[in-house]
């Protein structure tokens, strides 16, 4: 019996995606290759925090940079990518509402970074935006870790610690999007005749996107056709929410502030996250604190009212003629010896009473031994322990105006 001839397999074709991971992990080699041959591998130090700052056109990037620095405490300028790229032909693709080539945005990038001035942590505005910086970014932070294990045991250990990778992605509709290119580019053009007409000041670079509503709209397309389905495999490694920035700008700053916090909580390893889970964030307690302080007060009053009484009439009576006294530097110190300090209970009740009226009090408990008399047969001194509660009490100081 004649067996048909076995066809050879016909080999699968590549996915666009598996293309793109091929391209990146080809032009992250050649960059990485490069860096170690032009400066040496013990020389690649990096910046230990990146805020890695992205979003739509318009979403207010640059606005929002220097509350993202702040609070972060960056002392660095923030590396933009569209001021980088300063060479004519990334300027003309620029122009274009187009993307400049990832081997030249990932180069210049990497090198920037390596400027000592960034050591502590850097903004960079503007990356990733394509599936193939995304990919170069992950390869990025594993030859940080790489280089953190290799180093971590020398006496170079302070160049390479952990990285610390913080994403702040602003989202904005479309809609949105176009009304605010278009009124930056009016403002632009407000400033440039200005600076034209009166011989001072200085020209600001006016894009075609900043005037042309169809380029507005192109642009933002190419953000959510590009940039925004990349930014989505991002997430598999950094965990991070997209941030809302329609809003007015202190809401979108605590929508910063808020995705920050959360992507802090994630920075643990497993192990210590596990030993000190239980205790909570001081946010959360925050949240309830006043809630919880009502509560309490309320109870006193149901079922420790003659005790919630005499405390109350201690403070009013006794400490706050004390407290009156030093208005101006809102901080008194006072030292009783009243026995009703000696209830736990009490000095609780003190406390919230205090914290309720905005007033932020602590107590030290100070125990001395005071001579009482001599035993006539042995001659020792007998001694009883004399408790003092010291308590700290601090508030707002009293603004002092001076007439002129």
């Amino acid at each position: 019996m004649d067996v048909p001839p076995v066809k050879p397999p016909i080999p699968s074709t590549p996915s666009h995606a598996d293309l793109e991971i091929k391209d990146a992990q080809l032009i992250f080699s050649a960059v990485w290759a490069d860096l170690e041959e032009q400066h040496g591998r013990d020389k690649l130090r990096f910046p230990r925090e990146f805020i890695w700052l992205g979003g739509a056109p318009g979403a207010g990037k640059g606005t929002n940079t220097p509350f993202i620095a702040e609070a972060r405490g960056i002392t660095a300028p923030s590396i933009v990518m569209s001021d980088l790229l300063t060479s004519p032909h990334a300027l003309a693709i620029k122009n274009a509402g187009k993307l400049v080539e990832n081997r030249e945005v990932i180069g210049l990038l990497f090198e920037e970074l390596l400027s000592p001035r960034y050591h502590e942590g850097v903004i960079i505005d503007g990356f990733p935006r394509t599936k193939v910086q995304v990919e170069c970014l992950k390869l990025f932070y594993h030859e940080m870790l790489t280089l953190h294990s290799e180093y971590r045991s020398t006496q170079l250990s302070r160049y390479f610690r952990k990285p610390m990778f913080r994403i702040a992605l602003l989202f904005v509709s479309e809609e949105v999007s176009v009304q605010r290119q278009l009124k930056r580019g009016t403002e632009i053009e407000a400033n440039n005749r200005q600076v034209r007409e009166s011989g001072k000041g200085q020209l600001l670079e006016l894009r075609a996107t900043d005037i042309d509503p169809s380029l507005c709209r192109n642009r933002y397309r190419m953000f959510k056709e590009t940039t925004f389905d990349a930014l989505q495999s991002l997430r598999k490694i950094f965990h991070f929410h997209f941030i809302d920035a329609e809003n007015a700008l202190p809401e979108v700053q605590q929508n910063i502030s808020q995705e920050f916090s959360y992507q802090s909580s994630l920075e643990l390893s497993p192990e210590v996250y596990e030993l000190i889970r239980d205790i909570p964030a001081a946010s959360q307690l925050a949240l309830h604190a006043r809630q919880e302080l009502v509560e309490r007060l309320e109870l006193y009053e149901e079922q420790h009212r003659p005790l919630f009484e005499r405390v109350v009439k201690l403070v009013q009576d006794k400490m706050i003629p004390i407290v009156r006294t030093h208005a101006i530097s809102g901080h008194a110190r006072i030292n009783r010896e009243d026995e009703l300090w000696d209830d736990p209970l009490a000095l609780r009740i003190m406390i919230d009473v205090l914290s309720e009226r905005g007033f932020h009090a602590t107590v030290d408990i100070h125990r001395m031994d005071v001579p009482e008399r001599i035993n006539p047969d042995t001659r020792e001194i007998i001694c009883r322990t004399k408790k003092v509660y010291r308590i700290e009490i601090r508030y707002q100081a009293s603004d002092i105006r001076r007439g002129h």
